[in-house]
């Protein structure tokens, strides 16, 4: 006999999405599946416009999560995401864009990248 189970509550998926659970994340992903193809942008250009779509709608730290790691998947590098807050600062603000840079950080996205580009001191 099969065991059902339980949907999650309204509150569960409200907080598994903010704490970026896979299950929750999977049912979003789906939301976009078949959107690139669609759009008849080269898959740069679409994580691009998704990015700027992030910092001019105030997205959360997972938002940047998924759609930086899926860029840097197909080769969106840290100067691609420089050049596109640039590009939308003057139509969203430059606090919203200062914002959005923030989140990336705590997203861990620009976190490494920024790691990496540090040089430890020598001693």
């Amino acid at each position: 006999m099969a065991t059902k189970t339980k949907p999650a509550s309204p509150q569960d998926s409200m907080v598994g999405l903010a704490q970026g659970d896979p299950k929750v994340l999977e049912t979003l992903a789906q939301m976009t599946v078949g959107t690139l193809e669609r759009s008849g942008l080269d898959e740069q250009t679409y994580m691009l416009v998704r990015i700027a779509a992030l910092v001019a709608s105030d997205a959360a730290p997972v938002s940047y999560l998924l759609n930086l790691g899926k860029g840097k998947d197909i080769g969106v590098d840290l100067d691609k995401v420089v050049g596109t807050l640039v590009a939308v600062a003057p139509v969203v603000g430059s606090a919203r864009v200062t914002a959005a840079a923030s989140k990336m950080i705590r997203a861990g996205v620009l976190g490494a990248a920024l790691a990496d580009a540090v040089e430890e001191p020598e001693y």
